[in-house]
């Protein structure tokens, strides 16, 4: 298995934010690479609150209340 095709510090910054050292992070499956990556972002999603369930992915900008 070949390691991950990306930049020096795209690799520091996602071994910093997954919490796993370098070297395991280049040679990481890139299939995992993308589970822990999805389970981060729905962390961060929901720290943030996240968005109106009503609205999301809809596209559509909220209507004005008068």
């Amino acid at each position: 298995m070949k390691p991950l095709q990306i930049s020096p510090e795209t690799a520091q910054k996602l071994a910093k934010e997954l919490n796993v050292p370098l070297e395991h992070l280049m040679h990481m499956p890139q299939h995992i690479l993308l589970q822990k990556l999805a389970e981060l972002a729905a962390k961060k999603d929901t720290e943030a609150g996240g968005p109106d369930k009503g609205q999301a992915g809809t596209g559509q900008a909220n209507p004005k209340q008068e």
